[in-house]
């Protein structure tokens, strides 16, 4: 029917009722029964308070950003008027996205529901529920296949997505970790594809070290990963053996488990750390899973030890890439740097050189180039670097050859093209990657003849620019110039049995060209607050 058409149309077209009054809304309202300074929605604030305001700290208040349409309160200062007074209006805004939200119709969402209290009736219950090392509101989140009873009762499983802790047969793969205290807490699971390093206390009696399961290697591999279609076991790495010096001696493979036991007083093979490496496929499913253990023995006297967790992931047929920050630079850690792969006609990937650095010449002890040639050392952020050596020409050299050795052993066997702009650079995202400007630099020297003469490089100097990126309260280094210039000079024909030694240098030069930030405010309110005694109740 026409009329039912009509209805539906003004339904559409009318907005939906205000869930929330933006006009008591005011999230700069900390004090109790006292006026914030720079607070203009705040009710306890009056006139005279707000004349000695200089700004508005939260000038619009909205309800919902998601929202298509909403009420939202504006709130100013009159500058002008004598005493300054405050000015509030309450207006339509209009969400320009055409993703929005029309109608918030899901009322569950707007309260926050209040807990089931437990009761006898109940308590069994809320005990399988929350009872456990850990809980979620979503519980099939945590289920790799959620029609199974029990983990150990599934015989397939899904494939494991980032975050999602990596189950076992009884429960999760552990890594003890410090909670609220620095003791260790064995409730803490690792999550697929979160690289973790952890370290804790943990409570120890060398009467009955052979009985506390943490001191056991058996306690971090007796349980086997849940993978796709099978089970992964987890396999001994390797196993290094801390004296009571500190001194480590790595065993051999062949060696088997070694569980803590007593012997004159010490507890020995007590495990002091473990070091988890998971590899993994492109879909998310585990392959393979190893552990490192570090034993040590503990004195009598010692009533807690420090133990060490950490866990990596690698996906199978590729390296591990180390990064030198995230995302920005951290001073001190290598430049990352790379190529691009032949025949592409734009920069779809990038190859890394062997080591994934850019360098420069490393020098020695002789100070001999020739003998120099190879050696590379880092570039380091942040550090300026200088180096070289020297070389000795006779007149029996050859120019070219010369000329390419030494080019050799300015850039090295393969000088980058590109160098990541941060320190987490992944090689396919393509615009995190600058180019290296390389220029040449010619020195004329006096020459009698210039067919006895060459053109030999004679200095490598690289100019790294960064800047400052992000937040004003984190900022992020960020790399976004690269200049290599290669210096040559012009070396006339020596005279035959005569020689002559040249100095060849190469150099680094971190130049920061951030701007200074230019605020758009005039002046930081100053806010005097006393914390209640209270405030960070429960911790100190």
């Amino acid at each position: 029917p026409a009329d039912t058409s009509d209805a539906a149309q003004a339904r559409v077209r009318s907005a939906p009722a205000p869930v929330t009054d933006v006009a008591r809304l005011c999230v700069c309202d900390l004090l109790v029964a006292q006026c914030d300074t720079n607070c203009c929605c705040d009710p306890d604030c009056s006139a005279e308070d707000f004349s000695l305001f200089t700004t508005c700290s939260i000038p619009v208040v909205i309800g919902d950003s998601q929202l298509c349409s909403q009420k939202a309160a504006v709130y100013s200062l009159d500058v002008e008027a004598n005493p300054p007074e405050r000015i509030f209006k309450l207006i339509d805004q209009v969400n320009p996205s055409i993703f929005c939200i029309h109608a918030t119709n899901y009322e569950q969402a707007l309260y926050l529901k209040s807990p089931e209290i437990p009761t006898a009736e109940n308590f069994d219950e809320l005990l399988d529920k929350f009872g456990g090392a850990t809980f979620s509101a979503e519980p099939d989140s945590w289920n790799l296949d959620p029609d199974a009873q029990n983990p150990s009762e599934a015989n397939e499983t899904s494939r494991y997505e980032y975050g999602v802790p990596v189950q076992t047969e009884d429960a999760f793969l552990r890594l003890p970790s410090p909670v609220v205290s620095s003791w260790c807490s064995d409730a803490n699971p690792a999550g697929f594809l979160v690289n973790q390093a952890t370290k804790c206390i943990r409570s120890v009696s060398v009467e009955k070290c052979d009985s506390i399961q943490a001191l056991s290697m058996l306690f971090y591999i007796n349980s086997s990963i849940l993978a796709s279609v099978f089970q992964v076991n987890i396999t001994v790495q390797s196993i290094a053996v801390q004296s009571v010096n500190g001194m480590r001696t790595f065993l051999s493979s062949g060696e088997a488990l070694r569980l803590p036991m007593v012997l004159d007083g010490l507890c020995i093979n007590a495990v002091l750390g473990v070091n988890y490496h998971i590899t993994h496929t492109d879909t998310g499913e585990i392959i393979e899973a190893a552990a490192a253990f570090v034993l040590g023995a503990i004195s009598r006297e010692a009533l807690s030890i420090e133990q060490s967790f950490e866990i990596s992931f690698t996906q199978e047929n590729t390296q591990p890439v180390p990064l030198s920050g995230n995302p920005g630079y951290v001073v001190g850690l290598p430049v990352r740097a790379g190529f691009q792969p032949q025949g592409y006609p734009f920069p779809a990937a990038f190859l890394s050189n062997k080591h994934s650095q850019l360098t420069i010449l490393h020098s020695t002890s002789t100070q001999d180039c020739l003998a120099a040639q190879g050696a590379r050392a880092p570039v380091l952020f942040g550090y300026n670097m200088i180096s070289g050596c020297k070389l000795r020409i006779t007149a029996a050299m050859k120019c070219q050859p010369l000329a390419q050795t030494l080019l050799d052993v300015l850039k090295g066997q393969s000088f980058p093209e590109y160098v990541a702009s941060f320190g987490n650079s992944q090689a396919q995202d393509v615009l995190d990657w600058v180019p290296i400007t390389q220029l040449h630099i010619s020195e004329q020297m006096i020459s009698h003849t210039l067919q006895s003469s060459c053109q030999i490089p004679v200095s490598l100097e690289i100019e790294v620019k960064w800047t400052k990126y992000g937040s004003l309260v984190n900022p992020q280094a960020r790399i976004v110039n690269v200049t290599a210039t290669i210096t040559s000079t012009t070396l006339k024909q020596l005279p035959s049995g005569r020689d002559r030694i040249i100095p060849i240098t190469s150099s680094v030069v971190f130049t920061d060209i951030s701007s200074p930030a230019e605020p758009s405010y005039k002046a930081w309110p100053t806010i005097n607050i006393k914390l209640p005694f209270d405030f960070f109740y429960p911790f100190v």
